[in-house]
């Protein structure tokens, strides 16, 4: 792993040899002389170990008017150049002797009556490292540098920021930067940082522009606005470099923080933002190169940021410390001499809450040690909560909550109900009276600002939806004793139960109760749900449930029981109040009146049903059973005559009041010429499709009589005569 280190950082300083052209960033800023004058400041970086170009001698500088007209060009002598030290983020690491960065700062004093919309300052130049990583084509992409002096009626006699200190040339891979880039207002106005993008510039056909333009390239310069340089994604002005954390700098004192993690040439370009009264003048935006190293075997002592606050007074401190093989801890407690510790990750109880500045040295009294203080702010725990309130139905809901948990009871405390309430937030501990509009689950948050810190809890309350009663009646026409079904329609989201009232004095608890009105009249029928959450709803028919009076049904029969050989019933109609009346006879017939006769083919006991209805549709029933005795009868002739007179032409006993039949004939050879089971088939004479002679057949019958059930066998002669 080492030599691999050594084999990168060797190979990223060949690149650096190889194929570093020129510019490594720059600015441009202006101080306000007196009387319209202006002293113009260009700061300009060249690589001076390989950089295969010189400074400009003279740099030429372009003025425009807001509007981008040309108005004039200064050419500014070279001032000379100095070296900057190869300063590197670690006193534990030696930079590269072989990289040099030169500075030169040229100037000049220019007069610039006030005009408005003011003047755009301009200095383009090419070209980059080609050994850049997070732009395309670096080679081919040069610089520009601007200045805007403004409007004179937004501010008189402006000067623009300028950077205190140029960026260290190189920083450590995985090791956490941290370098103030911040800047000096002469005129004191508000100042804002953030990252930006870098501007192009000129490119290796036309490198310079003024008098030193080659042939054919313009000796004036285009005016603003110019184009971004050409990321190489995943890069961008937010994210210009290989970083985790990712690189940032604070928008108010221009610190910049992060840790590289890749080796290589970065271009970074930082914007300072003049404000004076809320208005911008000006945008000081420098770029520069961070050349990124991998550097073995150095120790970095470091202590995550605190990003948990107000958890009480102990601590669990942890660390990310680089190289590291022994600790020594001080939690700044003033209270107690005690408060060090030389373990990895130690635990520490303050006694009181404050601010208190921890040190963290790792490899205290050897060869390099490193050191990392940082703040921390130790408050007492902030953990509210709240019991959310029993839910409520959503016609009547008015919900109250009271706010718990750990805090002092001394923070702008903040409920949020959502949308759906009234009112949807509260500044109060404990609000009540709070309404929900819709049904539903609805989250509430309790937030509690402390000391600094703001925490909050979420739990919901449930607003149960109304049941919707409603119900249906089984007939068109209610009757006096006749069962009315009432039929459930409700609608619920949760199971019902309920509570009818038929108006009669009596109720029912279940879903679809059926009632028999015992007396006609006018009824207020109603239904109360209640759904499982405790929501209810009544529903009222209408109209009130109009009985009707019903016919009474009433019969005789004669006679009520008789023999089958005589099975001839009669009905007389005893019914009152009826239009219409039929009879039901219990063997599958019926008699469209009830004052008549009804002949029974099979012995049983069959059940009588009269139906009588009135003019309103009303109906009654009555019934009675009538018993037809079984008997039993068999007769057989000995002789038939086939001849097709309708006459003796066929051959079959006469036989009542059985079961399992078997009727057989047989010539005077035995041959089987009839078969059945059916007592009502007799024999016609024929045995396969032709008529039998005149002979004399013998027949045997069997069955079971219906009295008693008997078996019984016959056996004789029949003749058959043509």
């Amino acid at each position: 792993m080492k030599s691999l280190r050594c084999f990168i950082l060797l190979f990223f300083l060949c690149s650096l040899k190889c194929l570093a052209t020129h510019i490594v960033g720059g600015e441009i800023y202006y101080d306000y002389l007196g009387s319209n004058n202006y002293r113009i400041t260009l700061k300009l970086y060249r690589d001076c170990y390989t950089g295969q170009a010189l400074y400009d001698d003279p740099a030429t500088i372009f003025i425009f008017n807001s509007s981008g007209v040309f108005i004039d060009s200064v050419e500014i002598a070279f001032p000379g150049s100095d070296t900057l030290p190869s300063t590197i983020n670690n006193p534990c690491f030696v930079p590269p002797t072989n990289v040099c960065v030169e500075e030169a700062i040229y100037q000049t004093n220019i007069n610039l009556p006030p005009i408005s919309g003011g003047y755009n300052i301009a200095y383009q130049r090419c070209c980059r490292n080609n050994s850049i990583l997070n732009i395309t084509t670096p080679g081919d992409v040069g610089s520009t540098y601007m200045a805007h002096i403004p409007d004179p009626t937004l501010a008189v006699n402006n000067s623009s920021p300028h950077y205190a200190s140029f960026p260290p040339i190189f920083i450590c891979s995985g090791v956490p930067l941290s370098f103030n880039h911040s800047a000096i207002d002469p005129d004191g106005d508000s100042l804002h940082y953030e990252l930006c993008d870098p501007i192009t510039g000129l490119d290796a056909n036309c490198p310079i522009l003024g008098i030193q333009a080659g042939s054919g390239c313009p000796a004036i310069a285009s005016p603003p606005p110019y184009s971004a340089v050409p990321w190489s994604s995943p890069y961008n002005a937010s994210y210009p470099l290989s970083s985790s954390p990712a690189l940032s700098i604070d928008p108010q004192t221009g610190l910049i923080t992060g840790t590289p993690n890749m080796v290589g040439q970065w271009v970074v370009g930082v914007c300072v933002s003049e404000y004076r009264n809320g208005i911008l003048l000006d945008v000081n935006k420098r770029d520069f190169q961070f050349n990124v190293l991998d550097c073995p075997n150095l120790p970095v002592a470091s202590i995550p940021e605190q990003i948990v606050f107000c958890t009480g007074y102990t601590v669990n401190f942890t660390q990310n410390s680089v190289n590291a093989f022994s600790y020594h801890w001080d939690f700044g407690d003033p209270t107690t001499n005690n408060d060090t510790s030389n373990n990895n990750s130690p635990v520490w109880t303050y006694a009181d809450s404050g601010v208190y500045t921890v040190t963290l040295v790792i490899n205290p009294g050897s060869l390099c040690v490193d050191t990392q203080t940082t703040v921390f702010y130790i408050y007492p725990l902030l953990a509210p909560s709240f019991i959310p309130p029993p839910g409520e139905c959503i016609y009547e809901n008015s919900f109250d909550f009271n706010g718990i948990g750990t805090f002092s009871g001394n923070g702008t405390y903040i409920w949020n109900f959502g949308t759906s309430a009234s009112p949807s937030v509260s500044n109060q501990q404990n609000p009540v009276d709070i309404v929900f509009d819709s049904a539903g689950v609805h989250p509430v948050t309790f937030t509690v600002s402390e000391n600094g810190c703001v925490k909050s809890y979420t739990d919901s309350v449930y607003v149960y939806p109304k049941p919707n009663a409603l119900f249906g009646v089984s007939v068109e026409t209610a009757c006096v004793l006749n069962p009315i079904q009432f039929i459930d329609n409700s609608v619920s989201a949760s199971p019902l139960t309920y509570l009818w009232n038929f108006g009669n004095t009596t109720t029912s608890s279940v879903q679809n109760p059926v009632v028999e009105y015992t007396t006609g009249g006018l009824y207020n029928v109603s239904l109360v749900i209640n759904s499982e959450d405790g929501c209810k709803d009544t529903f009222q028919l209408s109209a009130p449930l109009d009985v009707k009076p019903s016919p009474i049904a009433g019969f005789s029969l004669t006679p009520t029981v008789a023999s089958i050989f005589d099975a001839d019933i009669s009905i007389v109609d005893q019914s009152l109040y009826a239009s219409n009346c039929e009879t039901f006879w219990g063997d599958g017939l019926q008699s469209p009146n009830c004052d008549s006769t009804h002949h029974y083919t099979l012995p049983g006991t069959y059940t009588v049903m009269q139906v009588v209805v009135n003019d309103v549709a009303c109906y009654d029933t009555a019934y009675d059973d009538v018993i037809i005795q079984p008997e039993y009868l068999f007769w057989i002739p000995n002789a038939f005559t086939p001849d097709n007179n309708d006459l003796n032409d066929n051959f079959k006993p006469t036989i009542v009041g059985v079961h399992d039949y078997s009727f057989l004939i047989l010539d005077r050879w035995g041959t089987k010429v009839f078969e059945t089971d059916d007592s009502s088939q007799g024999w016609n004479g024929y045995y396969k499709n032709r008529l039998c002679k005149n002979d004399v057949y013998v027949y045997k019958i069997s069955f079971k009589d219906d009295v008693q059930n008997d078996f019984h066998q016959f056996t004789g002669k029949v003749t058959l005569i043509k």
